[in-house]
């Protein structure tokens, strides 16, 4: 086995998790700092004024959730990534492991380009379909178009860290994105507060940053007896793996969509309350909140990658009790966070931009979005066994009830009709998570998870 690999079939279960997920959990933080610096830099100084910073970072928001919308249209393809080399690797079949890679970051990079291209024809109607506020409407356009123009370095990075995590290797990703993050960090306090380019400066910061981040981990990889070798002849369709990743893969990709859709018409909900300044203190407390929930992505991600290896072995007691461990971690941290949020939300949001008006509507929403933290460790692990066991078709079921019948019915009717404005909006994530762990609790409890998906199985 390569030492990029890592056995998940075999040893003690908890100190396996903790050893992946921590390095995942720092890779993680270190990622959403991309989106934080950017609002941060943006929110102090992207214009003396604190009034246009606030129009700056309300641009800055709606444009980077269009662009994680567009990067979760191919996430089922990296999911699907993740759980097939896991299960191959657990399964000894290396071979396999490697043409399942190679497929991957063939389809990657043609649906990239296909996207980017679309994508940059409908920035226009996107924005209008968001009701952006006049005030930020240039300022979205000018982050969306030039971060859209990012699109294949963005797919390339997700692309190898799934695959890193079905291999059980978190060392290295977090490596890869320190060097993004830093780069990102130096890029926006020049390009944003030293040259005055405002949401240009941020985006261009986030997509050289990532440019250079997938470029070193290419080169690292390709030298160091990486599962595959990046030369261009192993950029190849093999229709088996390619038939296996759609299957696996297309349900993941339209459940990330229909989230990240929901959330979209969250933000349409926000623009028709408040306008630019609720727009940008829910923007804010976005970011806060991609750092809030990473105990549990981490913990799911480990989950996943330590069920598909047990699951590709044929050891489905011992996929069940990584479920347990990861819940118990993951929990532990989020209780913590849910409490600094309910005891200094002023404090939390401050520190993105000192605007009155901003820090009084992000409060709002806080306190009431917050509860999600209560509920995402349990729903994130349900889906991390979920979906290493190859049941893509159920979590995209789940989140699909959960998002479209509850999140945003409960946003439209606390916010808008009822009056409650941001503090209803806010009740509408905990009321999703809440149904989305009903649902994912009879799965996993009438052992519907344990049915073979993909056919990947050890040589006897």
């Amino acid at each position: 086995m390569s030492r990029m690999q890592r056995d998940f079939t075999q040893g003690p279960i908890a100190r396996s998790m903790i050893t992946f997920s921590l390095p995942f959990l720092l890779s993680n933080i270190l990622q959403a700092l991309y989106g934080a610096v950017d609002m941060l830099v943006v929110g102090n100084y992207a214009d003396p004024d604190p009034v246009v910073s606030a129009q700056i970072l309300s641009g800055v928001n709606i444009g980077s959730q269009i662009t994680h919308l567009v990067a979760m249209m191919v996430s089922g393809l990296t999911i699907s990534g993740t759980v097939m080399v896991g299960q191959y690797v657990g399964a000894k079949k290396q071979k396999d492991a490697s043409e399942t890679v190679g497929t991957m970051f063939t389809l990657m990079a043609i649906v990239g380009v296909a996207l980017m291209a679309v994508m940059l024809l409908s920035s226009d109607l996107l924005l209008r379909l968001l009701n952006t506020p006049p005030e930020a409407f240039e300022h979205a356009k000018t982050y969306l178009v030039i971060c859209l123009a990012g699109t294949l370095f963005i797919f390339g990075y997700n692309a190898v860290s799934s695959i890193q995590r079905g291999l059980g290797d978190s060392v290295r990703p977090l490596v890869f994105v320190g060097i993004a993050c830093l780069v990102n960090v130096v890029l926006d306090l020049w390009l944003v507060k030293g040259l005055g380019m405002g949401a240009a400066g941020a985006a261009w910061a986030t997509v050289i940053a990532q440019a250079i981040s997938l470029i070193l981990a290419a080169w690292y990889l390709s030298r160091n007896k990486f599962i595959f070798d990046f030369k261009l002849k192993s950029f190849r369709i093999q229709k088996d793996k390619m038939k296996l990743m759609v299957k696996l893969g297309i349900p993941s990709s339209v459940q990330s969509i229909v989230v990240n859709f929901s959330f979209l018409v969250m933000t349409s909900i926000v623009n028709n309350i408040g306008g630019y300044t609720a727009s940008a203190a829910v923007g804010v407390v976005g970011k806060f909140n991609s750092f809030a929930i990473l105990p549990a992505v981490a913990m799911s991600s480990s989950v996943s990658a330590f069920a598909a290896q047990n699951i590709g072995a044929g050891l489905y007691d011992r996929a069940k009790k990584s479920l347990w461990v990861g819940i118990e971690i993951a929990m532990t941290i989020s209780l913590a966070v849910f409490a600094a949020v309910q005891i200094w939300p002023e404090a939390i949001i401050g520190v993105f931009n000192p605007d009155p008006e901003l820090i009084r509507n992000g409060v709002e929403y806080m306190r009431t979005f917050s509860f999600d933290y209560l509920l995402v460790p349990i729903q994130f692990c349900f889906n991390g066994l979920i979906m290493g066991a190859g049941h893509t078709q159920f979590t995209l079921i789940n989140a699909s009830l959960s998002s479209l019948l509850l999140r945003i019915p409960v946003a439209i009717l606390l916010g808008s009709v009822l009056g409650w404005g941001l503090m209803g909006v806010g009740l509408a994530g905990p009321a999703a998570s809440a149904a989305g762990v009903c649902l994912g609790a009879w799965f996993i409890f009438s052992e519907r998870w344990r049915k073979d998906q993909t056919g990947i199985k050890a040589d006897n």
